[in-house]
């Protein structure tokens, strides 16, 4: 039997084969070639038509491969521009964009899942920004969204409206039929859904659906890197900030060690992504927490509230000294206690300030409510450099304590130094001059010699002022009776139209309290009077404090006091005083003005 037969014998019976190569049983049917009227040989039209079939078929087979090809490409091309990156949130629009070139879809998304559910982030492609404008929110993870969410399996639709779960769209939203979303795994975690709508072919296809499962297998191992590479970056940047922070708090010449809580929530704001971060450190009785420093929205009305340590998450933190993270803050109370209700509060961490003694305060960052929570690498890096800031911290208040020690001891010897030497040898002086002075009778000379001896008196009250001020440790914001009595002073100058001159002798700040709150209102009361009555060009205040009477004294050269005159200034002067069991007057001054003499007795105070 020839080959043109296509037959063959099998088990004694002929077996026929046809155009598409299958085999049939019986006898076998011969097609011989017909000769044409030119001479040629013909073939009869049912070979023809088998031989078009199997060209068919191969060149739709062929395109098949070659769509395969494609899409492979397509693939390997996406799977490149996904892992191409290490910034996170470049990442996440990699993988929407590369998604949607890859089916052919016109919109595609990147839900990022919350913690507490829904989606803290949603990275589209596609939308026009007008569109999202009329839109005025992103989604927040419900209708299809939230199914996947809710069940982490990928759904397939050929139109949205079809399915139960689907909620509709907002207004001016565009429309969107065809729909497919599949889960972004990493490991047994889900991190987030891709969505893509709007298919160009009508509709997804299984081989869609297959090709966005594998782009989103690639895409979780790029938003894994992503992460480590993100959380080795923060490790660093926390790691500089607390060298930064221990090199400027020990730096003598840097002035950023006078404000060492400021540097704290300043650093702690940049490498946190925080809107909002707090320094709060206890009150001295105990029973709050004062926030000392505040960096972000709203840090001018943050800083200086008070938040108290029982039933608040600040004193939880600052009583245990362990650290939290949470994703939102339900309460009100607790939210406004965190940010003085400046901030909608979303996500929050906050660490102690632990030192060598235990807590000395807490740090807290917040962000706005919608943003990304804070990792568990953020609450750890945070705390550590919280406790790195703590100790930094402690160490320049003990350097800062020993300079101020050494200070002290330097002024104790000067001041001793100007007692016994320069004081003793200008009282000498001054008693030369009188003998002399007595020697030499009435006269011009005699009275000038008089007047050197009441300066040399004068220069040795100032030098005693001196030695006093020499003897009291400055402090970075005085707070004692002389700097309250310079600022009643101060106060005075716009109403006076001049700066009064104060002078000092003896211990000031040491007088009993109840008599240096009534010394701050009587020389308040007195500068008042001379600015409202005497039209004076110049204003003397002398405050002379010794071991048994405190006296103030009040000078000006204006137009004088009218003794008839009444002011309930004036009688308020006079029952200050004689609470203390002192004395209140008013005289005139020569050749003009008034002087005004409030004096205490401190034994009787001290009685």
């Amino acid at each position: 039997m020839s080959a043109e037969d296509h037959a063959t014998n099998v088990g004694g019976e002929q077996v026929q084969q046809d155009g598409e190569g299958r085999y049939a049983h019986g006898p076998v049917r011969r097609e011989t070639p017909v000769a044409a009227a030119s001479g040629e040989l013909t073939y009869p039209d049912l070979q023809r038509l088998e031989l078009d079939q199997l060209l068919r078929q191969l060149v739709e087979r062929a395109q098949e491969v070659m769509a395969t090809q494609g899409r492979l490409r397509g693939l390997l091309r996406a799977n490149q521009l996904v892992i191409g990156d290490l910034d996170l949130p470049a990442v996440l629009r990699r993988i929407a964009e590369a998604a949607r070139e890859l089916v052919g879809a016109r919109y595609a998304a990147l839900g990022v899942i919350a913690a507490a559910g829904g989606l803290a982030e949603f990275v589209y492609t596609g939308m026009p920004e007008d569109a999202v404008e009329r839109i005025g929110h992103l989604p927040q993870g419900k209708g299809l969204l939230g199914a996947l969410i809710d069940d982490p399996r990928p759904i397939r639709l050929r139109r949205i409206t079809d399915d139960d779960r689907s909620s509709g769209f907002p207004p001016g939203h565009p429309p969107m039929t065809s729909f497919l979303g599949v889960p972004i795994r990493i490991r047994d975690e889900v991190f987030g859904n891709l969505y893509l709508t709007e298919s160009t072919k009508g509709e997804f296809s299984a081989e869609d659906e297959e090709l966005c499962t594998a782009i989103a297998a690639t895409a979780a191992v790029a938003i894994d890197n992503a992460r480590l590479y993100e959380a080795a970056r923060s490790r660093g940047e926390w790691l500089q900030a607390s060298a930064a922070i221990t090199r400027q708090l020990l730096s003598p010449d840097d002035a950023g060690a006078q404000r060492p809580l400021r540097l704290i929530a300043e650093r702690s704001r940049q490498i946190a992504d925080g809107d909002l971060v707090t320094v709060a450190l206890p009150t001295a009785d105990g029973r709050e927490l004062r926030i000392e420093e505040a960096a972000g929205i709203g840090e001018p009305q943050v800083r200086g509230s008070r938040v108290p340590v029982e039933g608040s998450l600040l004193g939880r933190v600052s009583t245990t000294g362990e650290p939290v993270r949470l994703s939102q803050v339900d309460d009100e109370a607790e939210w406004r206690s965190l940010t003085a209700g400046e901030l909608d509060v979303g996500p929050v961490i906050v660490v102690p300030l632990l030192g060598s003694r235990g807590s000395r305060g807490v740090l807290s960052a917040v962000r706005k409510r919608g943003r990304t929570g804070f990792t568990e690498t953020d609450l750890e890096m945070a705390g550590s450099f919280a406790n790195h800031a703590a100790l930094a911290t402690e160490l320049a208040d003990a350097r800062a304590e020993q300079q101020r020690a050494a200070m002290l001891d330097e002024r104790d010897r000067i001041a001793a130094d100007l007692h016994d030497q320069v004081i003793q040898r200008l009282f000498a002086a001054g008693l030369s001059l009188q003998s002399v002075a007595m020697g030499l009778g009435k006269g011009r000379a005699t009275d000038r010699i008089l007047t050197t001896v009441g300066d040399l008196d004068d220069t040795i009250r100032q030098l005693r002022t001196t030695i006093y001020e020499l003897r009291d440790l400055p402090k970075a914001n005085p707070s004692g009776l002389r700097a309250r009595l310079l600022d009643v002073a101060a106060d005075a100058v716009k109403a006076l139209g001049f700066d009064p001159a104060v002078r000092f002798d003896g211990p000031i700040d040491t007088l009993p309290p109840e008599v240096g709150e009534d010394l701050v209102s009587v020389l308040r009361e007195a500068l008042a009077n001379v600015a409202r009555h005497a039209r004076a060009s110049s204003v003397v205040v002398e405050l002379a404090s010794r071991p048994e009477q405190v006296k103030l004294t009040v000078q000006d050269d204006g137009v004088g006091f009218s003794p008839a005159a009444r002011s309930s200034g004036l009688a308020n002067m006079r029952r200050r005083a004689e609470r203390h069991h002192g004395t209140f007057d008013v005289a005139p001054r020569e050749p003009t003005g008034a002087s005004v003499r409030w004096t205490v007795p401190l034994n009787q105070c001290a009685q």
